[in-house]
């Protein structure tokens, strides 16, 4: 059924109190009352996981294993109720019996359904729910001979059972089991009214006017009318058969939803009225979204209220991976925001996401790329299977009914790939239940977002990068130079630029890891299974080929210069492959990075770290997805190509400055210019062409020694002359070598708030703060000879007075204190 949030003729009652639970070996208890008997019972938490109490209860140290996909888990729990009512358990992870009074009263069998059960209630009740240890399932689950055997997730035998392949990834996933009531048990107290069976929403923009079709079918016919109010408006739904109604409502000149880089996200509420009964059918926001295949059919763009977005962003993870769907994530997708993010990816090897998270991502204007929880293997092509996989598409789908965020649905992750790198050819890897199964469905149930059967997807072979969607690591794992980025054409990317990205000094200190040797280190950094390198191999070949050192000999020798490098490597390399992306005469028209979060302390994959706080990475994208944006790409001779974007709907009117320097505090070479940037428009054009003379900003050229270190763009909002969008070119291997520059540090009060003024003689590269009570809300900027930066502090939650330092890579680190 679709989004209903809450019914007048109803009282719901959430069950997330009383419960206790226990840990027995498989098989020793079949019945609540033999659990009863033979269980060491301790409090639980629901929605959660048993992972999650046994830490909560001190039996569990944090990141220990636990060993319950070896064990049978059962919970318990009391309530009192009278009348018609419903049991509502809205997701139970891993195979579960649950009892009601010791009689069985449901089997599921897949972490992504929900179950409701209708009962009789007359007093005290006592529920109960046994998961069934996963391994010895595993061990003996039995169906049809794999094509292709993949190693990420293991074992194998996954692919038959419907849950989490979190904690089954060994190298980058958390070694966790996901086993227990994850998401919310409710108990609805049903009222006298007709029961609310099914409910049908679908919100779009035609010519300017929202049009909202609503379909709903009750148990028996109303007596009285039903009616839609959405938008200040209401209109009656015509009665059909067997309880049903439906109806279209118009509604002139609506509000549109936009993603936030290109307008603001404009929901309306939507209810149902019968009499004085209200029904909470959530929000809904009114847009058109298609499809564009690009001038020869192959590329991938989502084109919103007409007009094409660049879709950029990163792959979410489970804030909480011990208990996930439980963290809020309000403080993630804020953060996501603020760094000009407008798409997340739900990606098919993490858990499907809350209701609060798509909320969330409504609410912000932030796009959502929805994988189905599928993954890597080669899954049965049977009937039975095909229907369970229909009916968690429907269920998952159905609560996402005019959700505007929602754009993209994907059958799964990495499936058609794995089966063709393996050696099968597209023919033999044929698979009908993505291709034609869940595009049924999702035809059906979304039909407000584009499906694609899986990703990547498109081309001769599935992870071609310049057909379709790709995973895109030419820059990343297959340590290619910058210049792949434009010689793999990527035309979307719904997986990039995977790092080994160092967290700051104070995050690395207070998860216990300061030194890049010690034996926990390693923990935290990525490798794909099988691999003969890790994430942080492929870093240090980047911090050789960008800085000139030995990145091995640093990290034995000189470790804190080791990770300063390690931060600016990543951080450096995805400015430059956006702006690649983003520049004009591109065909790209999108690029996720992978992972938004780490789940694990250290230097994972994430830009934003596992306790929630950005690393250069994260303050990089932010320059990099700025919706007034500014790029620099490497022309070779043709010069520097100066490139930029407005994607607002206003015109911009502009001050674009270009400056060279080298050793010195004066520019080698300065240039300006006065532009208009036309609403929703990109443009290019060279630094010859701004300078108006020749210099070989991009080194290519090479006659005589190099005077020049680096080249800085800067955009500045013509009339107001607030900095709007920067960048910055470096010529390899220079400004790399720390020495004095005269940089100089001053803290000071701004609007009420903490700052720390930075100012620098000479031409400061990818300037730092390292704070362990604040963080800076700006890093990895370059500051120009004589130029001073306002940099505010926003507190990590502690009680104390801001004190650090400020370093930049071709400077000493200076330090600073704020008297008390």
């Amino acid at each position: 059924m679709g989004p209903v949030r809450s019914d007048t003729d109803d009282r719901v009652v959430p069950l997330d109190a009383g419960w206790m639970l226990a840990v027995l070996d498989p098989g020793a208890a079949e019945t609540p009352a033999e659990a009863d008997a033979r269980g060491d019972w301790i409090d639980a938490l629901v929605p959660g996981t048993a992972e999650a109490a046994l830490i909560a209860a001190g039996r569990l140290a944090p990141g220990a294993p636990s060993g319950l996909h070896g064990r049978d888990v059962w919970y318990r729990c009391a309530f009192t109720a009278e009348g018609p009512a419903t049991l509502r358990l809205a997701g139970l992870a891993g195979p579960a019996d649950v009892f009601l009074d010791g009689a069985p009263l449901l089997a599921a069998r897949s972490m992504f359904q929900a179950h409701a059960v209708d009962f009789a209630a007359a007093g005290r009740h006592h529920l109960a729910i046994r998961f069934h240890a996963l391994n010895p399932l595993l061990a003996s689950a039995k169906g049809p001979r794999q094509r292709w055997r993949p190693q990420m997730i293991q074992p194998g035998a996954l692919r038959l059972v419907r849950t989490t392949p979190l904690g089954h990834m060994p190298g980058w996933s958390p070694d966790v089991a996901v086993v227990g009531p994850w998401q919310p048990v409710d108990l609805v107290s049903r009222g006298g009214g007709p029961r609310l069976e099914d409910l049908s929403l679908s919100a779009r923009l035609a010519a300017g006017d929202g049009v909202l079709d609503v379909a709903v079918r009750f148990d028996s016919p109303p007596d009285l009318p039903v009616e839609v109010l959405c938008g200040g408006q209401a209109q009656a739904l015509h009665p059909g058969p067997d309880g049903a109604h439906a109806g279209r409502m118009v509604l002139p000149r609506i509000a549109a939803w936009w993603p936030h880089t290109h307008g603001e996200p404009a929901l309306h509420g939507v209810h149902l009225r019968i009499g004085d009964r209200l029904v909470d059918c959530g929000t809904v926001g009114f847009r058109t979204l298609t499809l564009h295949r690009g001038a020869d059919g192959k590329g991938f763009g989502l084109v919103v209220n007409g007009v094409p977005v660049f879709c950029r962003g990163a792959s979410w993870m489970p804030p909480d991976p011990v208990s996930p769907g439980g963290a809020d994530p309000l403080p993630l997708l804020a953060l996501a925001r603020e760094a000009g993010m407008n798409m997340i990816r739900l990606s098919g090897t993490i858990t499907p996401e809350s209701r609060a998270f798509h909320d969330a991502c409504d609410a912000l204007g932030i796009l959502v790329w929805h994988d189905l929880p599928f993954a890597n293997f080669d899954y049965p092509g049977d009937d039975a299977f095909r229907a369970v996989a229909q009916a968690e598409a429907r269920a998952l789908l159905g609560r996402l009914q005019g959700s505007p965020s929602l754009a993209v649905v994907c059958g799964g992750s990495e499936i058609a790939q794995q089966a063709t790198m393996l050696g099968l050819t597209p023919d033999q890897a044929a698979l009908p239940l993505f291709d034609e199964a869940l595009a049924a469905v999702a035809a059906e149930i979304a039909p407000q977002a584009v499906y694609v059967p899986h990703s990547p997807w498109g081309g001769a072979l599935p992870f071609v990068t310049d057909e379709g969607v790709t995973h895109y690591f030419g820059v990343g794992a297959y340590c290619r130079p910058i210049e792949d980025a434009r010689r793999a054409d990527v035309r979307f990317a719904s997986e990039c630029l995977a790092f080994a990205a160092v967290p700051s000094p104070a995050s690395l200190a207070a998860d216990g890891l300061t030194s890049p040797a010690g034996e926990r280190w390693k923990d935290g950094v990525p490798r794909d299974a099988g691999a003969s390198w890790d994430f942080e191999d492929v870093r240090d070949h980047y911090v050789a080929a960008l800085y000139g050192v030995d990145a091995q000999a640093l990290r034995s020798g000189d470790p804190e210069r080791y990770l300063a490098l390690g931060r600016a490597a990543p951080a450096e390399l995805m400015e430059q492959v956006f702006a690649e992306w983003r520049r004009a005469g591109s065909r790209c028209a999108g690029g996720l990075v992978w992972f938004l979060n780490d789940m694990k302390p250290g230097a994972g994959w994430g830009v934003i770290d596992r306790l929630g706080q950005p690393k250069t990475t994260w303050h990089a994208l932010r320059r990099a997805f700025r919706p007034v944006h500014l790029g620099i790409t490497d022309e070779g001779l043709n010069g520097l190509g100066i490139h930029l974007v407005n994607e607002t709907a206003q015109e911009k009117r502009v001050r674009l400055t270009l400056a060279t320097y080298g050793e010195g505090v004066h520019p080698l070479v300065r240039a300006e210019r006065d532009m208009v940037l036309a609403p929703r428009s990109a443009e290019s054009l060279s630094s010859f062409a701004l300078a108006g003379r020749f210099f070989d900003m991009a080194h290519a050229y090479r006659f005589g020694p190099l005077a020049h270190d680096a080249t800085l763009a800067r955009l500045f909002d013509a009339e107001t002359g607030a900095l709007l969008a920067e960048a910055c070119h470096v010529v390899q291997g220079r400004a790399a070598t720390p020495r004095d520059i005269g940089l100089s540090v001053r803290p000071v009060i701004q609007d009420g708030a903490p700052a720390v003024s930075i100012t620098t003689e000479r031409l400061a590269r990818f300037v730092t703060v390292d704070d362990r009570a604040f963080r800076a809300a700006d890093e990895g900027f370059t500051l120009a000879p004589g130029e001073t930066r306002t940099v505010s502090l926003v507190a990590r939650g502690e009680k104390a007075s801001p004190r650090g330092i400020v370093s930049a890579l071709n400077s000493h680190p200076v330090p600073y204190e704020f008297s008390a």
